[in-house]
Protein backbone atom coordinates (compact mmCIF):
# COMPACT_ATOMS: atom_id res chain seq x y z
CA UNK A 1 0.00 0.00 0.00
CA UNK A 2 2.50 2.49 1.08
CA UNK A 3 5.95 2.48 0.06
CA UNK A 4 8.54 4.77 1.28
CA UNK A 5 11.99 4.82 -0.64
CA UNK A 6 15.29 6.95 0.57
CA UNK A 7 13.40 9.89 2.12
CA UNK A 8 15.58 12.40 3.24
CA UNK A 9 14.87 15.65 4.98
CA UNK A 10 17.25 18.55 5.44
CA UNK A 11 16.86 22.11 7.06
CA UNK A 12 20.06 24.08 5.80
CA UNK A 13 23.07 21.94 6.66
CA UNK A 14 21.39 19.94 9.08
CA UNK A 15 20.02 16.04 8.07
CA UNK A 16 16.49 15.44 9.80
CA UNK A 17 15.73 12.24 8.81
CA UNK A 18 18.77 10.70 6.36
CA UNK A 19 17.30 8.02 3.93
CA UNK A 20 14.53 6.17 5.35
CA UNK A 21 13.07 3.30 3.39
CA UNK A 22 10.07 1.09 4.30
CA UNK A 23 7.09 -0.43 3.20
CA UNK A 24 3.53 -0.64 4.54
CA UNK A 25 0.95 -3.23 4.22
CA UNK A 26 -2.85 -3.62 4.19
CA UNK A 27 -4.13 -4.96 7.57
CA UNK A 28 -0.68 -3.58 9.14
CA UNK A 29 0.07 -1.02 12.06
CA UNK A 30 3.44 0.61 11.89
CA UNK A 31 4.56 2.27 14.85
CA UNK A 32 7.44 4.88 14.42
CA UNK A 33 9.07 4.98 17.95
CA UNK A 34 12.41 6.81 19.00
CA UNK A 35 13.56 9.11 21.25
CA UNK A 36 13.22 13.22 20.95
CA UNK A 37 14.69 14.42 17.89
CA UNK A 38 15.07 11.37 16.25
CA UNK A 39 12.94 12.38 13.38
CA UNK A 40 10.10 10.62 13.88
CA UNK A 41 7.26 13.57 13.08
CA UNK A 42 9.52 14.80 10.22
CA UNK A 43 9.17 11.50 8.43
CA UNK A 44 5.33 11.36 8.66
CA UNK A 45 5.39 15.15 7.85
CA UNK A 46 6.89 14.40 4.47
CA UNK A 47 4.97 11.23 3.66
CA UNK A 48 1.78 13.58 4.46
CA UNK A 49 3.33 16.69 2.06
CA UNK A 50 3.66 19.01 4.76
CA UNK A 51 7.74 18.91 4.83
CA UNK A 52 9.50 19.08 1.78
CA UNK A 53 12.06 16.09 0.86
CA UNK A 54 14.07 13.98 -1.40
CA UNK A 55 13.22 10.62 -2.07
CA UNK A 56 9.49 9.19 -2.52
CA UNK A 57 6.34 7.94 -1.11
CA UNK A 58 4.35 5.72 -3.09
CA UNK A 59 0.56 5.28 -2.51
CA UNK A 60 -0.77 2.28 -4.34
CA UNK A 61 1.72 2.48 -6.86
CA UNK A 62 1.11 6.40 -7.50
CA UNK A 63 3.95 9.08 -6.15
CA UNK A 64 2.15 10.79 -3.69
CA UNK A 65 3.67 14.17 -4.19
CA UNK A 66 2.04 14.05 -7.85
CA UNK A 67 -1.26 13.41 -6.04
CA UNK A 68 -3.70 16.49 -6.40
CA UNK A 69 -4.79 17.44 -2.86
CA UNK A 70 -8.20 16.25 -2.76
CA UNK A 71 -7.58 12.70 -4.54
CA UNK A 72 -4.43 12.63 -1.88
CA UNK A 73 -7.29 13.33 0.76
CA UNK A 74 -9.70 10.93 -0.17
CA UNK A 75 -6.79 7.91 -0.09
CA UNK A 76 -4.78 9.00 3.39
CA UNK A 77 -6.29 11.08 6.32
CA UNK A 78 -3.85 12.57 8.96
CA UNK A 79 -4.57 13.11 12.60
CA UNK A 80 -2.10 15.21 14.17
CA UNK A 81 -1.86 15.58 18.30
CA UNK A 82 -2.66 18.96 18.51
CA UNK A 83 -6.00 19.94 16.67
CA UNK A 84 -7.08 24.17 16.94
CA UNK A 85 -10.80 24.93 17.29
CA UNK A 86 -11.33 28.45 17.27
CA UNK A 87 -14.61 28.82 16.06
CA UNK A 88 -17.90 27.57 17.32
CA UNK A 89 -18.52 24.89 14.65
CA UNK A 90 -20.76 21.76 15.83
CA UNK A 91 -19.41 19.01 16.27
CA UNK A 92 -21.14 17.42 12.87
CA UNK A 93 -19.48 20.43 11.14
CA UNK A 94 -16.62 19.59 11.91
CA UNK A 95 -16.69 16.17 11.12
CA UNK A 96 -18.39 17.20 7.96
CA UNK A 97 -15.52 19.22 6.58
CA UNK A 98 -13.98 15.29 5.52
CA UNK A 99 -16.43 15.06 3.09
CA UNK A 100 -14.94 18.44 1.59
CA UNK A 101 -12.20 16.09 -0.78
CA UNK A 102 -15.38 14.76 -2.38
CA UNK A 103 -16.96 17.76 -3.22
CA UNK A 104 -17.72 18.53 -7.07
CA UNK A 105 -17.49 22.36 -6.17
CA UNK A 106 -16.87 24.87 -3.12
CA UNK A 107 -20.54 25.90 -2.75
CA UNK A 108 -21.32 21.52 -3.34
CA UNK A 109 -24.22 20.48 -1.37
CA UNK A 110 -23.95 17.23 0.52
CA UNK A 111 -25.07 14.04 -1.26
CA UNK A 112 -26.55 10.60 0.33
CA UNK A 113 -22.86 9.26 0.84
CA UNK A 114 -21.65 12.25 2.25
CA UNK A 115 -24.73 12.12 5.15
CA UNK A 116 -23.71 8.26 5.56
CA UNK A 117 -20.10 8.95 6.01
CA UNK A 118 -21.07 11.56 8.61
CA UNK A 119 -23.41 9.69 10.47
CA UNK A 120 -20.76 6.28 10.37
CA UNK A 121 -18.20 8.46 11.71
CA UNK A 122 -20.09 10.07 14.31
CA UNK A 123 -21.66 6.25 15.36
CA UNK A 124 -18.21 4.55 15.34
CA UNK A 125 -16.20 7.76 17.45
CA UNK A 126 -19.26 7.66 20.29
CA UNK A 127 -19.93 11.19 19.43
CA UNK A 128 -24.02 10.87 17.85
CA UNK A 129 -25.45 12.96 21.30
CA UNK A 130 -23.17 15.22 20.75
CA UNK A 131 -23.20 16.05 17.29
CA UNK A 132 -24.43 19.21 17.47
CA UNK A 133 -22.57 20.82 20.24
CA UNK A 134 -20.34 23.39 19.95
CA UNK A 135 -16.74 21.97 19.72
CA UNK A 136 -15.79 24.85 22.22
CA UNK A 137 -17.39 23.12 25.07
CA UNK A 138 -15.89 19.88 24.36
CA UNK A 139 -12.86 18.13 26.71
CA UNK A 140 -9.82 17.40 25.17
CA UNK A 141 -10.68 13.54 24.59
CA UNK A 142 -14.00 14.33 22.85
CA UNK A 143 -12.01 17.36 20.63
CA UNK A 144 -9.70 14.63 19.61
CA UNK A 145 -12.37 12.33 18.47
CA UNK A 146 -14.05 15.18 16.85
CA UNK A 147 -11.20 15.08 14.48
CA UNK A 148 -10.67 11.26 14.37
CA UNK A 149 -13.93 11.34 13.19
CA UNK A 150 -13.32 14.22 10.49
CA UNK A 151 -10.77 11.92 9.02
CA UNK A 152 -13.24 8.79 9.08
CA UNK A 153 -15.27 10.63 7.15
CA UNK A 154 -12.90 11.04 4.47
CA UNK A 155 -13.05 7.40 3.95
CA UNK A 156 -9.53 7.13 3.64
CA UNK A 157 -7.45 3.70 3.58
CA UNK A 158 -4.80 4.73 4.78
CA UNK A 159 -4.41 6.53 8.33
CA UNK A 160 -1.29 8.71 9.67
CA UNK A 161 -1.20 9.44 13.22
CA UNK A 162 0.88 11.90 14.80
CA UNK A 163 0.55 11.55 18.70
CA UNK A 164 -2.81 11.38 18.37
CA UNK A 165 -2.97 10.80 22.46
CA UNK A 166 0.00 13.09 23.43
CA UNK A 167 -1.75 14.87 25.24
CA UNK A 168 -5.20 12.82 27.15
CA UNK A 169 -5.52 11.19 29.98
CA UNK A 170 -5.21 6.96 30.47
CA UNK A 171 -8.99 6.89 29.35
CA UNK A 172 -9.33 8.68 26.05
CA UNK A 173 -5.78 7.18 25.15
CA UNK A 174 -7.29 3.85 25.37
CA UNK A 175 -10.39 5.28 23.52
CA UNK A 176 -8.66 6.78 20.64
CA UNK A 177 -6.33 3.87 19.88
CA UNK A 178 -9.43 1.27 20.47
CA UNK A 179 -11.44 3.42 17.89
CA UNK A 180 -8.24 3.00 15.31
CA UNK A 181 -7.54 -0.77 16.17
CA UNK A 182 -11.43 -1.16 15.23
CA UNK A 183 -10.99 0.28 11.76
CA UNK A 184 -8.22 -1.45 10.63
CA UNK A 185 -9.69 -4.07 10.99
CA UNK A 186 -11.95 -3.66 8.03
CA UNK A 187 -9.68 -5.02 4.92
CA UNK A 188 -8.19 -2.87 2.77
CA UNK A 189 -6.69 -0.22 5.34
CA UNK A 190 -3.47 0.40 6.99
CA UNK A 191 -2.30 2.77 9.69
CA UNK A 192 1.06 4.32 10.78
CA UNK A 193 1.51 6.13 13.87
CA UNK A 194 4.29 8.44 15.36
CA UNK A 195 4.02 6.74 19.69
CA UNK A 196 6.23 7.88 22.21
CA UNK A 197 4.27 5.66 24.51
CA UNK A 198 6.25 2.21 24.01
CA UNK A 199 3.59 0.40 25.93
CA UNK A 200 0.39 1.72 23.62
CA UNK A 201 3.01 1.04 20.61
CA UNK A 202 3.63 -2.94 21.63
CA UNK A 203 -0.20 -3.19 22.29
CA UNK A 204 -1.30 -2.08 19.39
CA UNK A 205 1.07 -2.69 16.60
CA UNK A 206 2.06 -4.71 14.22
CA UNK A 207 5.43 -3.58 12.88
CA UNK A 208 7.56 -0.63 14.44
CA UNK A 209 10.23 1.29 13.06
CA UNK A 210 12.89 2.41 15.29
CA UNK A 211 14.19 5.55 14.47
CA UNK A 212 17.46 6.86 16.15
CA UNK A 213 19.04 10.16 14.59
CA UNK A 214 16.81 10.02 10.83
CA UNK A 215 17.89 6.34 10.44
CA UNK A 216 16.60 3.24 10.80
CA UNK A 217 17.78 1.70 13.63
CA UNK A 218 15.32 -1.66 13.78
CA UNK A 219 12.42 -2.64 12.02
CA UNK A 220 10.01 -5.68 11.92
CA UNK A 221 7.56 -7.32 13.56
CA UNK A 222 6.56 -5.01 16.93
CA UNK A 223 7.79 -7.89 19.42
CA UNK A 224 11.21 -7.99 17.87
CA UNK A 225 11.90 -4.54 17.21
CA UNK A 226 10.72 -3.24 21.05
CA UNK A 227 12.93 -5.06 23.00
CA UNK A 228 16.06 -4.86 25.01
CA UNK A 229 18.27 -5.56 22.58
CA UNK A 230 17.20 -2.73 20.24
CA UNK A 231 15.52 -0.51 22.58
CA UNK A 232 18.57 -0.05 25.13
CA UNK A 233 21.09 1.58 22.27
CA UNK A 234 19.14 4.12 20.79
CA UNK A 235 17.75 5.08 24.10
CA UNK A 236 20.97 4.73 25.99
CA UNK A 237 19.23 3.53 29.27
CA UNK A 238 18.19 -0.16 30.50
CA UNK A 239 14.11 0.31 28.68
CA UNK A 240 12.65 -2.65 30.39
CA UNK A 241 14.09 -1.70 33.83
CA UNK A 242 12.46 1.44 33.79
CA UNK A 243 9.81 0.04 32.22
CA UNK A 244 9.18 -2.35 35.08
CA UNK A 245 10.17 0.28 37.93
CA UNK A 246 7.04 2.35 37.11
CA UNK A 247 4.75 -0.13 36.14
CA UNK A 248 5.69 -1.78 39.60
CA UNK A 249 4.55 1.23 41.61
CA UNK A 250 0.73 0.23 40.96
CA UNK A 251 1.71 -3.44 42.09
Amino acid sequence: MLEVRELTVRYGALTIVDGLSFCVREGEWLMIVGPNGAGKSTALGAVTQAVPYTGSVLLDGEDVKKMKPAQRARKMGVLMQKNFAGYAFTVEEVVRLGRYAYAPGVLSGHGAEDTEAVEEALKRTGLTAQRGQSVLTLSGGELQRTFLAQVLAQRPRLLLLDEPTNHLDLVYQKQVFELVGEWLRTPGRAVVSVVHDLSLAKAFGTRALLLDHGKTAAMGPVGEVLCPEKLDGVYNMDVSAWMRKMLGQWE
